[in-house]
């Protein structure tokens, strides 16, 4: 086992990875209230001892990382392919009914054709712009991994993407490929969790840095022998007949860091995979897989991360808790919540869990999404006042549902959702989160809450939100 974190370069575009130690300064301008640090050392252990987050106050919630900056890469003579990027308001729906679709598969033959989900979303606010980033999962027809992309907007309603490798700090499109390393936990598949801006206060430097928590996929495979009411695969897909076989492929959490948000590099974890930490013992709860790893900042030296596996003793999926003073050894803590009562929305476990700390009252708000004994998915709430193990699920009910329209983008299931806390006099929530059709066809929706209080959803329909 690996007794420090290193720094692995990540190129999309060579066909070969070449292990090297990222020497150069990450640096760029950011907002003043930040603070940031130089990556020069490859045992981030001991550079991030403690490490402090930028304020998520309306004003300084995020950065401008548009400015210029040296690009992590690990070759300089390969060929990004030409760049064409669409607005996915201009771009005609591939669906009827379109109501609270904000973006739609990519164009035939493009990285992101097939299928796409995992909504990050980030608000970002300086002093003469709002800008929203969007990290995703995408892969295509002729491919099958999933790969991260970016998309960009400047209201968080119509996104700009590329369809094809960015190719400088300004471009959009595919920014993260799978690993080429055969001994890595994330060669068959990528998909984001979580991006948290942080520094550490023992280092000076000119530049705050991404930190993008992700889910590995790799060809092993997990079987159990416990009947489970609920087909499990992973990672999930969209099913085309009910006779296609389930694979359960082994994943596991990882880290990548960037400086812009679109040029990333892996942090080897402790794990000989170099993922952050394994699976549970054959006993536990987490044994099959790890899965959506969301990062939380608590305070200084605190972070919780909260994932989700499916528990095979009992049927369901659920959502554990892991704590980390560096962000990149953690301890678990076990499981923290898993499905309801008999005939409820998540009667069969609760997965894909997002967690945000309300500003309005210090209380964590968790979105997941539950699975009912029939199968179908939506999307519920659930709050802590600390955000470990007490949480309470907010009524019975599901806040966001598949369409009821024959004709609906998103009538067969909605889930892996993303929450956005607004500034403003309705201090109102976005729900970002991905839909999918009976067809089979997926796309990524937002839904508005009915005012500061966040016990209903109502999907997107114009522009006066």
């Amino acid at each position: 086992m690996a007794s420090a974190a290193v720094v692995t370069s990540v190129n999309i575009n060579t066909s070969s990875a070449t292990r090297k130690l990222l020497t150069h300064s990450i640096s760029t301008h950011f907002p003043p209230s930040l603070h940031v640090f130089n990556i020069t050392n490859t045992r981030p252990k001991k550079i991030f001892p403690f490490l402090i987050h930028c304020s998520t106050t309306p004003d300084i919630d995020s950065n401008n990382a548009t400015n210029k900056n040296p690009i992590i890469e690990n070759g300089s003579n390969s060929i990004t392919p030409e760049i064409t990027t669409t607005l996915s308001s201009d771009k005609k729906a591939s669906f009827s009914s379109s109501i609270g679709l904000v973006l739609d598969l990519g164009l035939k033959g493009t990285w992101d054709s097939n299928e796409i989900g995992s909504p990050v979303v980030k608000r970002f606010i300086s002093d003469d712009e709002e800008r929203w980033y969007m990290w995703y999962y995408g892969n295509s027809l002729n491919g099958g991994f999933d790969l991260i992309g970016l998309a960009v907007s400047s209201n968080g309603i119509h996104w700009e993407k590329g369809s094809g490798p960015v190719r400088s700090n300004a471009d959009v499109g595919l920014v993260m490929n799978c690993s080429k390393d055969w001994w890595a936990f994330d060669t068959e598949g990528i998909r984001p969790s979580e991006v948290v801006i942080m520094s550490s206060s023992k280092v000076r430097a000119s530049s705050a840095v991404y930190w993008l928590y992700y889910t590995g996929f790799n060809s092993e495979k997990v079987e159990f022998s416990v009947a489970s009411k609920v087909p499990v695969q992973n990672p999930e897909r969209v099913l085309d007949d009910k006779d296609q076989p389930l694979n359960i492929c082994r994943s596991l959490p990882g880290l990548a860091i960037s400086q812009d948000g679109r040029h990333w590099a892996r942090i080897e974890g402790e794990h000989h995979s170099g993922a952050l930490f394994d699976v549970g013992a054959e006993t536990e709860w987490d044994s099959l897989f790890i899965a959506e790893p969301h990062v939380v900042f608590h305070s200084s030296g605190d972070l919780r991360m909260y994932y989700h596996s499916f528990d095979a003793k009992c049927g369901q999926f659920a959502v554990g808790l892991a704590r980390s003073r560096d962000g990149i050894k953690w301890v678990k803590l076990g499981k923290i919540i898993g499905g309801g009562s008999t005939s409820s929305f998540d009667e069969l476990g609760v997965m894909n869990a997002h967690v945000i700390k309300n500003q309005k009252d210090g209380e964590y708000v968790m979105a997941y999404e539950g699975i009912a004994a029939d199968g179908s998915r939506s999307i519920g709430l659930a709050v802590s006042r600390d955000g470990l193990k007490e949480w309470r699920k907010c009524g019975d009910g599901a806040v966001l549902k598949p369409s009821v329209e024959e004709d609906g983008w998103d009538n067969k299931y909605v889930g892996s959702p993303c929450l956005v806390e607004m500034d403003g006099k309705d201090n109102d929530w976005r729900l970002y989160y991905r839909g999918i059709g009976k067809e089979g066809k997926t796309g990524i929706g937002l839904a508005v809450s009915e005012g500061a209080e966040i016990k209903s959803f109502r999907k997107w329909t114009g522009f006066h939100l």
